[in-house]
């Protein structure tokens, strides 16, 4: 669905550059992902970082733990350049972020942003300094830095202040509610030291994630009334497989319509020997099924029930959304504007030709007892009949055509 067709208003934030990459304002909601490789494995790390930017990724972050992953973040960024992929890197710190970004100069250069935790950046008197080093030296580098809370690593000595104050409340309030408060405070707190310091808003990103659905709704909703800041939606800890995609979309999916949210990343646990790049898949068609964004032709196909020979429509469905995803790279260089395109394949002679018109290109098979005779639907005419053992190849190339003159003069 095109952008254009949406009727969301969203919150006006002040726009922040993450090198080449611009986080809200106007821009179009950014696709983020983080890696999971020991990032002082240049090779890893390198071939990582290209999936997810391949994938759609428009930022990628890195974890930078230690002196190894510091000194490995220039060798990163250059050989990432040589291979032409520009995506601004970001570094993610924790505990140690100070001493790693005053020792490494390089590496606070190479990185486009730096992540930084207000819960674990230091501790009492220490705190402060640390937090302050970090701000510093973004300012040094001129980066943007976002300031990410997290339920798991709050502030506790902000936690215990607000339950503290809650304790003496002439009727206090349960934990849950006060844990949500103390996260938002933590991060709009973080963010006006931060300004104290010489940071203007265009260079602060703030988040605030949780791994519960309806907290990180309440959550969001707070903090996006605390100012015009840019922020990065995440459901943190999300979950493995159905479980994290479902509960992912469900928690975005609520924030977004509320219009709030400049950048997504979704946190998905790998199943074992499982593809990274699936992170940047559902955050990007969490935006496309909303109509915030387009970034690959929709497939549409039926659920299949009794009346459709399952493996025939199966079989094809697949092979369609697997063509399509393989060649958008070449596609998205060659045809501005396919993403936008519509498919449909449908199992059966009941909904089959009509969402086939709907479509930009349907194809409708027969159903179940019937030979496979599938009609095909170009911008809402029948245009041919497939028959035979070769009807998802045929297709494919109608697909092809179909690409190359609608969206090719665009080019030319």
């Amino acid at each position: 669905m095109p952008a254009g067709t949406l009727h969301i208003k969203r919150r006006k934030s002040i726009p922040v550059k993450v090198g080449s990459v611009t986080i809200g304002g106007d821009a179009p909601i950014v696709v983020q992902s983080m890696t999971n490789t020991d990032t002082a494995d240049i090779e890893g790390t390198v071939g990582q970082v290209a999936a997810l930017a391949r994938a759609g990724s428009e930022i990628v972050r890195i974890t930078v733990d230690r002196a190894e992953s510091a000194a490995a973040v220039p060798h990163i960024r250059d050989r990432l350049a040589a291979m032409g992929v520009e995506v601004p890197l970001v570094g993610d710190f924790h505990y140690v972020g100070h001493k790693l970004l005053a020792e490494y100069p390089d590496c606070a250069e190479a990185l486009a942003k730096y992540r930084i935790n207000p819960g674990n950046v230091g501790f009492r008197e220490n705190r402060d300094s640390r937090y302050s080093a970090m701000i510093e030296t973004a300012l040094k580098y001129d980066r943007p830095v976002r300031i990410g809370v997290n339920w798991g690593s709050l502030d506790q000595q902000k936690l215990s202040q607000m339950m503290d104050e809650n304790a003496k409340a002439a009727q206090p309030r349960d934990l849950a509610e006060i844990t949500r408060e103390a996260l938002v405070a933590s991060a709009v707190e973080s963010a006006a030291r931060a300004e104290e310091l010489g940071m203007k808003r265009d260079q602060i990103v703030l988040s605030c994630k949780v791994s519960d659905v309806q907290s990180l709704v309440d959550v969001y909703k707070d903090l996006a009334t605390h100012g015009d800041y840019a922020l990065h939606l995440g459901l943190t800890e999300a979950g493995m497989g159905s479980k994290g995609i479902v509960a992912s979309t469900a928690a975005l999916a609520v924030i977004l319509q509320e219009g709030i949210g400049d950048t997504i990343r979704v946190s998905l646990t790998p199943e074992p020997g499982g593809d990274r790049t699936r992170e940047v898949i559902v955050a990007q068609e969490i935006l496309q099924t909303m109509g915030f964004r387009s970034f690959v032709p929709l497939v549409t196909s039926c659920p299949g029930c009794g009346r459709t020979t399952s493996t025939v429509f199966q079989e094809l469905a697949d092979s369609i959304q697997t063509h399509v995803r393989a060649r958008m790279p070449k596609w998205r260089e060659l045809y501005p504007g396919v993403e936008t395109m519509n498919l449909a394949v449908m199992g059966c002679i009941v909904n089959g030709p009509g969402e086939s018109k709907h479509a930009d290109i349907g194809i409708s098979l027969p159903g179940i007892g019937e030979d496979p005779v599938a009609p095909v639907y170009v911008d809402g005419a029948k245009t041919v009949t497939l028959r035979g053992p070769k009807i998802a190849e045929e297709f494919q190339e109608i697909v092809e055509n179909y690409v190359k003159n609608r969206y090719g003069t665009a080019n030319s």
